[in-house]
């Protein structure tokens, strides 16, 4: 898949998901713009591997909860290559809370979290909108099949999924047909961020999804870029909702064992 000449915008692109992706897309010959909020270290290093893979890259540190920000991060992209031919909404936040725990959650643990997985997408969206309608361009939301399942991390994390899973729906009809809007929905990916804020419950939960999967598997970074850079480049797919759960919602025939791998 060639990308030469097209430019990206990854938001929350220091590591996972992101990071794969801005590598993936430089690989394929695209301009990169990755996007932290702390971690400028990570997001230089991801940038100079996109160098390395022959494209150009650059790093803009910048809160998508911001609208300032997200214009500064539009104005960048469009000062340096005139252009924007893709945007990835990845940037994410979440609160780890038993589902059965409300009062783990307050009003202000739900604006923080819609402030960064909903509102900071409309925000991306409606910078990025008057290049990305020139350019024929395409976004690509990353949600979570929590938003569909209505478990995750936290209710609100649940909840600020659905959310972005109708606001994509909404953007793809505002947006087209000059360009288009879609989102991916992984499952259980592993990564240091998830491990970290499950605990000592990672691994229980890492098998458990497994083990409900029609493929026995856990998602990587790169499965879930795999799909984003598919949806980039579909030019005749908007308004979907992509999952990529490893045969999660399939589910997995009672009484049969995985094999071993």
């Amino acid at each position: 898949m060639d990308m030469k000449g097209k430019c990206a915008i990854v938001t929350g692109s220091s590591a996972g998901v992101g990071a794969a992706t801005a590598l993936m897309l430089a690989q394929r010959g695209a301009s990169v713009l990755i996007n932290c909020t702390k971690s400028q270290e990570a997001a230089d290093a991801v940038a100079a591997q996109c160098r390395a893979a022959g494209a150009d890259a650059f790093v803009v540190s910048a809160n998508v909860a911001s609208d300032d920000d997200c214009r500064r991060m539009a104005r960048a992209a469009q000062d340096r290559w005139g252009r924007i031919d893709y945007l990835v909404n990845n940037a994410g936040t979440t609160k780890f809370v038993a589902a059965n725990r409300l009062d783990g959650l307050s009003a202000q643990d739900f604006h923080d979290i819609y402030s960064v997985n909903t509102i900071g997408v409309f925000q991306m969206v409606r910078a990025c909108e008057a290049a990305l309608r020139a350019s024929g361009g395409s976004v690509v939301n990353v949600s979570s099949i929590a938003g569909q399942e209505g478990q995750g991390s936290c209710i609100a994390y649940a909840a600020s999924k659905g959310a972005l899973n109708t606001l994509t729906v909404s953007l793809a009809r505002v947006l087209g047909p000059q360009a288009r809007v879609n989102a991916v929905l992984p499952g259980f990916i592993e990564t240091g961020w998830l491990q970290a804020g499950l605990g000592e419950a990672y691994e229980a939960s890492r098998q458990a999804y497994k083990d409900s999967a029609a493929l026995a598997e856990v998602l990587t970074p790169e499965d879930i870029a795999d799909a984003i850079v598919w949806l980039l480049s579909a030019t005749k797919v908007t308004g979907q909702l992509l999952r990529v759960d490893g045969g999660r919602q399939v589910g997995r025939l009672q009484g049969r064992p995985a094999p071993a791998r």
